[in-house]
Protein backbone atom coordinates (compact mmCIF):
# COMPACT_ATOMS: atom_id res chain seq x y z
CA UNK A 1 0.00 0.00 0.00
CA UNK A 2 1.02 3.69 -0.58
CA UNK A 3 1.96 5.81 2.41
CA UNK A 4 -0.25 8.30 2.73
CA UNK A 5 0.92 12.03 1.68
CA UNK A 6 1.83 14.35 3.72
CA UNK A 7 1.40 17.81 3.13
CA UNK A 8 4.68 19.77 3.66
CA UNK A 9 4.00 22.44 6.35
CA UNK A 10 3.32 26.15 5.17
CA UNK A 11 5.98 27.39 7.00
CA UNK A 12 8.76 25.25 4.99
CA UNK A 13 7.04 26.21 1.96
CA UNK A 14 8.09 29.92 2.64
CA UNK A 15 11.00 31.94 1.02
CA UNK A 16 14.25 32.63 3.51
CA UNK A 17 13.46 36.26 5.29
CA UNK A 18 15.54 38.41 7.87
CA UNK A 19 12.61 38.72 9.96
CA UNK A 20 10.68 36.07 12.14
CA UNK A 21 8.50 33.19 10.77
CA UNK A 22 6.66 31.08 13.09
CA UNK A 23 4.24 28.60 13.07
CA UNK A 24 0.77 28.29 14.86
CA UNK A 25 1.42 31.67 16.22
CA UNK A 26 -0.86 32.78 18.88
CA UNK A 27 -3.45 36.04 18.24
CA UNK A 28 -5.36 36.24 21.08
CA UNK A 29 -2.72 38.24 23.18
CA UNK A 30 -2.30 40.75 20.60
CA UNK A 31 -5.39 41.78 19.98
CA UNK A 32 -7.87 44.03 22.12
CA UNK A 33 -10.80 41.86 22.47
CA UNK A 34 -8.07 39.23 23.50
CA UNK A 35 -10.03 36.39 21.53
CA UNK A 36 -9.25 34.21 18.65
CA UNK A 37 -7.66 31.15 17.44
CA UNK A 38 -3.69 31.23 16.32
CA UNK A 39 -2.32 32.39 12.75
CA UNK A 40 -1.28 29.14 10.75
CA UNK A 41 1.98 31.34 10.19
CA UNK A 42 2.99 34.48 11.83
CA UNK A 43 5.76 37.45 9.55
CA UNK A 44 6.95 39.85 11.10
CA UNK A 45 9.38 41.61 8.21
CA UNK A 46 12.44 43.03 9.29
CA UNK A 47 11.99 46.23 7.05
CA UNK A 48 9.89 47.35 3.64
CA UNK A 49 12.66 45.47 1.84
CA UNK A 50 12.11 42.16 3.35
CA UNK A 51 8.55 42.64 3.39
CA UNK A 52 9.19 43.11 -0.54
CA UNK A 53 11.30 40.36 -0.98
CA UNK A 54 8.87 38.09 0.95
CA UNK A 55 5.82 38.90 -1.57
CA UNK A 56 8.25 38.38 -4.57
CA UNK A 57 8.96 35.10 -3.68
CA UNK A 58 6.46 33.57 -1.84
CA UNK A 59 4.06 30.63 -3.27
CA UNK A 60 1.30 31.60 -5.15
CA UNK A 61 -1.93 31.04 -3.96
CA UNK A 62 -1.15 31.23 0.05
CA UNK A 63 -3.26 33.86 1.52
CA UNK A 64 -2.19 36.52 3.67
CA UNK A 65 -3.70 38.98 6.17
CA UNK A 66 -2.18 42.02 7.59
CA UNK A 67 -3.07 43.17 11.14
CA UNK A 68 -1.56 46.05 13.28
CA UNK A 69 -1.71 46.22 17.05
CA UNK A 70 -5.25 44.54 17.12
CA UNK A 71 -7.33 47.59 18.35
CA UNK A 72 -10.40 47.09 15.70
CA UNK A 73 -9.78 43.54 14.86
CA UNK A 74 -12.08 40.56 15.72
CA UNK A 75 -10.05 37.10 15.15
CA UNK A 76 -12.10 34.67 14.64
CA UNK A 77 -11.78 30.91 17.27
CA UNK A 78 -10.48 28.94 14.32
CA UNK A 79 -7.80 30.97 13.51
CA UNK A 80 -6.25 32.17 10.39
CA UNK A 81 -5.12 30.61 7.64
CA UNK A 82 -1.89 31.18 5.34
CA UNK A 83 0.52 34.12 6.74
CA UNK A 84 -0.39 37.04 8.89
CA UNK A 85 1.91 39.50 8.25
CA UNK A 86 2.62 41.55 11.78
CA UNK A 87 4.73 45.22 11.12
CA UNK A 88 7.04 46.32 13.31
CA UNK A 89 9.79 48.26 14.33
CA UNK A 90 11.46 48.26 11.23
CA UNK A 91 7.88 50.14 9.73
CA UNK A 92 7.44 52.60 13.12
CA UNK A 93 9.25 55.45 12.65
CA UNK A 94 7.90 58.64 12.38
CA UNK A 95 9.71 62.13 11.28
CA UNK A 96 8.56 65.53 11.55
CA UNK A 97 9.32 68.06 8.68
CA UNK A 98 8.14 71.79 8.44
CA UNK A 99 3.90 71.41 8.62
CA UNK A 100 4.21 67.40 7.58
CA UNK A 101 5.04 64.30 9.34
CA UNK A 102 6.20 61.19 7.95
CA UNK A 103 5.31 58.16 9.10
CA UNK A 104 5.98 53.87 9.49
CA UNK A 105 2.66 51.87 8.67
CA UNK A 106 3.34 50.30 12.62
CA UNK A 107 3.60 53.97 14.15
CA UNK A 108 0.85 54.25 16.72
CA UNK A 109 -1.40 57.21 15.96
CA UNK A 110 -1.24 58.44 19.69
CA UNK A 111 2.74 58.45 18.73
CA UNK A 112 2.54 60.40 15.60
CA UNK A 113 0.16 62.98 17.34
CA UNK A 114 2.47 63.24 20.78
CA UNK A 115 5.26 64.05 17.60
CA UNK A 116 3.45 66.48 15.70
CA UNK A 117 2.83 67.84 19.22
CA UNK A 118 6.48 68.40 20.10
CA UNK A 119 7.05 69.81 16.55
CA UNK A 120 4.36 72.52 16.94
CA UNK A 121 2.16 70.89 13.85
CA UNK A 122 -1.76 71.19 14.70
CA UNK A 123 -4.42 69.37 12.84
CA UNK A 124 -2.96 66.37 14.04
CA UNK A 125 -4.50 66.50 17.52
CA UNK A 126 -7.30 64.09 16.50
CA UNK A 127 -5.04 60.92 15.95
CA UNK A 128 -4.58 60.91 19.90
CA UNK A 129 -8.41 59.52 20.07
CA UNK A 130 -7.62 56.74 17.26
CA UNK A 131 -6.64 53.09 18.03
CA UNK A 132 -4.39 51.86 16.19
CA UNK A 133 -1.93 52.45 14.04
CA UNK A 134 -1.29 54.63 10.75
CA UNK A 135 -1.73 51.79 8.02
CA UNK A 136 -4.92 50.97 9.59
CA UNK A 137 -5.83 54.74 10.12
CA UNK A 138 -5.31 54.93 5.81
CA UNK A 139 -6.95 51.55 5.43
CA UNK A 140 -10.00 52.49 7.15
CA UNK A 141 -10.07 56.76 7.06
CA UNK A 142 -9.84 56.46 10.74
CA UNK A 143 -11.40 59.26 12.28
CA UNK A 144 -12.38 61.07 15.52
CA UNK A 145 -13.42 64.62 17.39
CA UNK A 146 -14.10 65.93 13.96
CA UNK A 147 -11.24 65.32 11.95
CA UNK A 148 -10.37 62.11 9.74
CA UNK A 149 -7.15 61.04 8.05
CA UNK A 150 -8.80 62.53 4.56
CA UNK A 151 -8.63 65.44 6.16
CA UNK A 152 -4.44 65.41 6.90
CA UNK A 153 -3.02 62.30 4.33
CA UNK A 154 -0.70 63.75 1.70
CA UNK A 155 0.27 60.98 -0.06
CA UNK A 156 0.77 57.16 1.18
CA UNK A 157 3.25 54.05 0.05
CA UNK A 158 1.70 50.68 -0.02
CA UNK A 159 3.14 47.13 -1.72
CA UNK A 160 0.82 45.92 -3.85
CA UNK A 161 0.52 41.41 -4.20
CA UNK A 162 3.60 40.95 -6.41
CA UNK A 163 5.94 43.34 -3.97
CA UNK A 164 6.13 46.56 -5.69
CA UNK A 165 6.13 49.82 -4.16
CA UNK A 166 3.93 52.44 -5.67
CA UNK A 167 3.69 55.90 -3.96
CA UNK A 168 -0.41 57.17 -3.91
CA UNK A 169 -1.42 60.91 -3.57
CA UNK A 170 -4.51 61.99 -2.24
CA UNK A 171 -6.80 61.01 -5.30
CA UNK A 172 -5.22 57.71 -5.63
CA UNK A 173 -6.05 56.44 -1.83
CA UNK A 174 -9.96 57.31 -2.76
CA UNK A 175 -10.89 58.52 0.66
CA UNK A 176 -14.37 57.46 2.22
CA UNK A 177 -16.48 56.98 5.15
CA UNK A 178 -14.15 54.32 6.60
CA UNK A 179 -12.81 53.29 3.63
CA UNK A 180 -10.47 53.94 0.71
CA UNK A 181 -9.98 52.80 -2.79
CA UNK A 182 -6.60 50.76 -2.31
CA UNK A 183 -7.00 47.30 -3.26
CA UNK A 184 -7.48 45.47 0.22
CA UNK A 185 -4.70 43.41 -0.72
CA UNK A 186 -2.37 45.88 -1.20
CA UNK A 187 -0.22 46.81 2.14
CA UNK A 188 0.57 50.26 3.49
CA UNK A 189 4.15 50.78 4.33
CA UNK A 190 3.80 54.57 5.12
CA UNK A 191 2.06 57.44 5.09
CA UNK A 192 2.76 61.78 5.11
CA UNK A 193 0.32 64.02 7.34
CA UNK A 194 -0.06 67.59 6.68
CA UNK A 195 -1.45 70.00 9.50
CA UNK A 196 -0.26 73.96 10.02
CA UNK A 197 1.86 75.76 12.55
CA UNK A 198 0.84 75.48 15.84
CA UNK A 199 1.13 76.56 19.08
CA UNK A 200 2.77 73.34 21.31
CA UNK A 201 0.79 74.35 24.35
CA UNK A 202 -2.67 74.97 22.59
CA UNK A 203 -2.09 71.73 20.39
CA UNK A 204 -1.38 69.82 24.22
CA UNK A 205 -4.51 71.25 25.46
CA UNK A 206 -6.71 70.53 22.50
CA UNK A 207 -5.04 66.42 23.08
CA UNK A 208 -5.95 66.32 26.48
CA UNK A 209 -9.64 67.40 25.88
CA UNK A 210 -9.71 64.83 23.30
CA UNK A 211 -8.46 61.67 25.66
CA UNK A 212 -10.33 63.38 28.76
CA UNK A 213 -13.83 63.19 26.15
CA UNK A 214 -12.55 59.52 24.89
CA UNK A 215 -12.52 58.76 28.85
CA UNK A 216 -15.12 59.72 30.10
CA UNK A 217 -17.26 58.14 27.17
CA UNK A 218 -15.96 55.18 25.97
CA UNK A 219 -15.05 52.08 27.69
CA UNK A 220 -11.43 52.19 27.14
CA UNK A 221 -9.91 49.94 29.95
CA UNK A 222 -11.91 46.87 29.02
CA UNK A 223 -11.35 44.42 26.44
CA UNK A 224 -13.09 45.76 23.72
CA UNK A 225 -12.34 47.06 19.67
CA UNK A 226 -13.23 49.92 19.40
CA UNK A 227 -16.59 51.26 17.43
CA UNK A 228 -18.33 48.02 16.32
CA UNK A 229 -20.71 49.52 13.76
CA UNK A 230 -20.02 52.15 11.53
CA UNK A 231 -22.68 55.32 11.19
CA UNK A 232 -25.19 55.23 8.70
CA UNK A 233 -25.75 58.26 6.40
CA UNK A 234 -27.78 60.29 8.68
CA UNK A 235 -27.69 58.35 11.89
CA UNK A 236 -25.39 57.63 14.64
CA UNK A 237 -24.99 54.00 15.44
CA UNK A 238 -25.32 53.99 19.28
CA UNK A 239 -28.56 55.84 19.33
CA UNK A 240 -30.03 53.25 16.90
CA UNK A 241 -28.21 50.80 18.88
CA UNK A 242 -29.79 51.97 22.17
CA UNK A 243 -33.32 52.57 21.20
CA UNK A 244 -33.49 49.05 19.63
CA UNK A 245 -33.07 48.05 23.38
CA UNK A 246 -29.62 46.91 23.28
CA UNK A 247 -27.67 48.56 25.89
CA UNK A 248 -26.62 45.87 28.12
CA UNK A 249 -27.05 43.46 25.84
CA UNK A 250 -24.77 39.52 26.67
CA UNK A 251 -24.04 36.64 24.84
CA UNK A 252 -22.24 34.14 26.46
CA UNK A 253 -19.08 36.35 27.74
CA UNK A 254 -19.54 38.84 25.31
CA UNK A 255 -21.77 42.02 26.34
CA UNK A 256 -23.00 45.39 24.76
CA UNK A 257 -20.94 48.42 26.43
CA UNK A 258 -23.54 50.13 29.21
CA UNK A 259 -21.18 52.82 29.14
CA UNK A 260 -21.18 53.38 24.97
CA UNK A 261 -23.06 50.75 23.04
CA UNK A 262 -21.68 50.86 19.88
CA UNK A 263 -18.65 48.81 21.88
CA UNK A 264 -19.11 45.09 22.19
CA UNK A 265 -16.93 43.91 25.35
CA UNK A 266 -15.26 40.62 26.44
CA UNK A 267 -16.08 40.38 30.30
CA UNK A 268 -13.36 38.08 30.55
CA UNK A 269 -14.65 34.39 29.08
CA UNK A 270 -16.03 35.66 25.80
CA UNK A 271 -15.24 33.27 22.65
CA UNK A 272 -15.03 35.36 19.10
CA UNK A 273 -17.82 33.46 18.55
CA UNK A 274 -19.55 34.95 21.08
CA UNK A 275 -19.10 38.43 20.23
CA UNK A 276 -19.72 38.02 16.23
CA UNK A 277 -23.01 36.29 17.60
CA UNK A 278 -23.79 39.39 19.83
CA UNK A 279 -23.12 41.80 17.10
CA UNK A 280 -25.32 40.30 14.67
CA UNK A 281 -28.03 39.95 17.07
CA UNK A 282 -27.72 44.10 17.68
CA UNK A 283 -27.58 43.99 13.76
CA UNK A 284 -30.93 41.75 13.47
CA UNK A 285 -32.99 44.19 16.18
CA UNK A 286 -31.84 47.44 14.60
CA UNK A 287 -33.01 46.40 11.57
CA UNK A 288 -36.03 45.00 13.04
CA UNK A 289 -36.58 48.77 15.06
CA UNK A 290 -35.18 50.69 12.46
CA UNK A 291 -35.40 49.60 9.36
CA UNK A 292 -31.61 50.34 9.30
CA UNK A 293 -28.95 47.38 8.12
CA UNK A 294 -25.55 48.05 10.64
CA UNK A 295 -22.43 47.54 8.84
CA UNK A 296 -19.40 46.14 10.75
CA UNK A 297 -16.16 48.63 11.99
CA UNK A 298 -14.77 46.15 13.43
CA UNK A 299 -12.74 43.88 10.93
CA UNK A 300 -13.12 40.08 11.49
CA UNK A 301 -10.35 37.92 9.88
CA UNK A 302 -10.18 33.64 10.00
CA UNK A 303 -12.27 30.84 10.50
CA UNK A 304 -15.13 30.04 12.73
CA UNK A 305 -13.74 27.25 15.52
CA UNK A 306 -16.33 24.68 17.04
CA UNK A 307 -16.33 27.19 20.48
CA UNK A 308 -20.11 26.98 21.48
CA UNK A 309 -21.88 30.65 21.27
CA UNK A 310 -23.92 31.61 24.10
CA UNK A 311 -27.39 32.61 25.00
CA UNK A 312 -28.54 36.10 24.01
CA UNK A 313 -29.50 37.94 27.62
CA UNK A 314 -31.01 41.22 29.16
CA UNK A 315 -30.22 44.83 26.93
CA UNK A 316 -32.45 47.47 27.98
Amino acid sequence: MMAAQVMTPLIDRLPAVRGRLGANAPLSGITWFHVGGPAEVMFRPADPEDLAAFLRAKPAGVPVTVIGVGSNLLVRDGGVPGVVIRLGRGFAGIAASGASVTAGAAALDVNVAQVARDAGIAGLEFLVGVPGTIGGALRMNAGAYGREMMDATVSATALDPAGRLHRLDKAALGFSYRACAVPQDWIFVSGELAGRAGDTAAIAGRMREIQAEREASQPIRTRTGGSTFANPPGARAWELIDAAGCRGLRRGGAMVSEKHCNFLINTGVATAADIEALGEEVRRRVLDHSGIRLEWEIRRVGVPGSAPAGTTEGGR
